[in-house]
């Protein structure tokens, strides 16, 4: 198996950003979350304040104002060296300053919007061959959210109504920009209620394990099998292995699905899995809370 020196950081979406709202509570509470957050881990993973990050727009139909709060949450962090790429048709991913300049960062960071976006803009093209290339032979960053995320594994969801999710048929799967394969990660998990959309993703395609990310909650998965659980919330992996029955294979679309022996498992921040050895992880990380300080 190809060692892979990259690191990867699927978000499930609405990560903190540092309002002010939120900072408040932090005082409030004698914690500095957003210090703590999900995007400060990836500057930290990146190299520091000083790490040159670029930040994609594409998945998204707002992609200037995304930029610019990205822009702005970053640089409460301290980051003063953040691009912004609005890249919006594949004619723009053939740009060489993009190109050079993907060549020249620490790390990129896909946000939220449609996946299939980035999929048919980035699918095939010389700028997705350099981020995946510098992912596997390099300590380069990936980090996505939300669509952004979803579109890490080789197996994507890009469609499905979760009301409708335990129906066959009702789950849509395509490729996807194929940083991780053996995963398919579903984003916004709890408060969508996407663990059926989820489960039929999986129990169609059992080598798979599935990951569903909570809001302001993401996995960091290093090699490419090392998954920590960080962020505020929950990540519930769906692993279908052991599946025995299921009748997803015989019934028409549209019917109800069965499926026998489903194994899951929820990961708060500091837990892990590994994807390999299908194994949770109880310490992951060598800190799972913050540090509690007394008042002055």
């Amino acid at each position: 198996m190809l060692e892979i020196k990259g690191k990867l950081i699927a978000i499930g979406g609405a990560e903190d950003k540092g309002t002010e709202i939120q900072k408040l509570m932090a005082i409030h509470h004698n914690l500095n979350f957003f210090e703590l957050g999900i995007l400060r881990r990836i500057v930290d993973e990146a190299g520091g304040v000083l790490a040159r990050i670029e930040v994609i727009t594409t998945a998204s139909m707002t992609p200037f104002e995304v930029g610019n709060n990205y822009l702005e949450a970053f640089g409460r962090i301290g980051c003063t060296n953040i691009g912004v790429m609005h890249i919006r048709t594949r004619e723009d991913v053939q740009n060489e300053e993009y190109l050079d300049r993907i060549e020249k960062c620490d790390a990129v960071m896909f946000t939220g919007g449609n996946q299939m976006r980035l999929t048919s803009i980035f699918g095939g093209t010389k700028l997705l061959r350099i981020v995946q290339n510098r992912y596997r032979s390099e300590e380069f960053i990936v980090a996505g959210t939300s669509a952004g995320a979803m579109a890490m594994s080789n197996t994507m969801i890009y469609e499905g109504d979760a009301t409708k999710a335990h129906l066959k048929g009702e789950v849509k799967i395509t490729t996807g920009l194929a940083f991780m394969d053996r995963v398919i990660f579903d984003s916004h998990f709890e408060k969508r209620g996407r663990f059926g959309r989820l489960s039929q993703a999986v129990g169609a395609n059992p080598s798979c394990i599935g990951i569903g990310l909570g809001e302001d909650t993401g996995m960091l998965i290093t090699e490419g099998n090392k998954m920590e659980a960080i962020g505020s919330g929950l990540v519930v992996i769906i692993d279908g292995h052991d599946i025995r029955h299921s009748n997803i294979a015989d019934i028409p679309e549209g019917s109800p699905m069965s499926v026998e022996n489903i194994r899951v498992h929820l990961c708060a921040k500091g837990n892990g899995f590994l994807v390999q050895e299908r194994k949770f992880v109880e310490h992951m990380a060598k800190e799972t809370t913050p540090v509690m300080k007394d008042w002055d």
